[in-house]
Parts: structure tokens; sequence; C-alpha cells
């Protein structure tokens, strides 16, 4: 545990929940990979490609870190684990945000064309993204990090005049 805890530069021990919500999330997301590869399989079968499929994302998402470490600047290692959870719960919360106002905006498949209601959908669900970036990076702690994130994410999109 002090290899893991030097490893992630932790110095307080409430800091090792990020590793453990990584950890579990990243399980979650692979039982889910797992289930739909397998629907119709015996648990055994589940339980196995659960266990490859975790240790696959586990590598890669070490090798990610290890690629963004030069370039997202924070203080201690472990940070890049919690804003790793708030692009994953920014990500699904756009959805179940967006959909939702899509619904009550009136914009269905049926009343549009296909690649209109599309469009539509990825703009109003980017639009709740930039907003919920923000208020998970205040929740978890990051919120400079984020901030300065959208502020290049935003002048990237031809935003530029309004933060120069």
């Amino acid at each position: 545990m002090k290899d893991f805890k030097k490893r992630w530069e932790i110095k307080h021990n409430w800091q090792l929940l990020f590793p453990f919500l990584g950890a579990l999330g990243i399980a979650y997301l692979s039982y889910r990979f797992s289930d739909l590869i397998l629907s119709e399989a015996h648990f055994t079968f589940k339980v196995f490609l659960t266990i490859i499929i975790y240790i696959v994302l586990l590598k890669f998402f070490l090798f990610i870190f290890k690629k963004l470490e030069n370039k997202w600047v924070v203080t201690y290692r472990w940070e890049m684990i919690r804003i790793f959870i708030v692009f994953a719960i920014t990500g699904s919360s756009s959805l179940f945000i967006g959909r939702p106002i899509i619904v009550l905006m009136g914009i269905t498949k049926e009343n549009l064309n296909l690649f209109v209601y599309w469009v539509l959908y990825i703009i109003i669900g980017l639009i709740f993204y930039q907003i919920l970036l923000i208020f998970f990076g205040w929740l978890f702690g990051q919120f400079q990090f984020f901030w300065e994130f959208e502020k290049k994410m935003l002048q990237r999109m031809g935003f530029k005049r309004f933060f120069d």
C-alpha cells in the first residue's frame, strides 16, 4: 500500500477514494461490455470476459495517464484520476439531461429528418456538456483545471473573442 500511495502521491487516506472509484468505474464498464458481448452466455463466461476487459481497460487508462501527465498540470498524480472521473460523469450526465430537453422542445425522430435530429441532439448535448463539466469540476475540487480546459475548448470552437 505504501508503494501505491507513493506512486500516486497520496498523502491522506481520504485521497484513496479516487483510485477506488476509478477501479470501480472500470469494473462496471468492463461488466457492461461483457454483458453486451455475451448477453445470453453463462455467468461464468461473463465474469471471465469481464476480468479480461478490466485488465485491458486498466492498462489503457494507465497508458493514457502516462501520456497526459506532462500535458495536464496537476499538483498530485491522484488528481488525474479525479479528472477522469469528472469527464466520465459529465459525459453520461449530458446525455441524461439532453434527452428530456429534446423531448420538451418537441424534437423527435418522427417529426424531423434523422440527420437534423442527430445534429440538434449533439448540439444540445454539447451545450449541456460544457455547463456540466464546469459544475462537476467544481464539485470534485478541480474547478480551475476545468475552467482553463473549457476556455481552450471554446477558443478552438471559434469563441476566441469572448476570452481576449
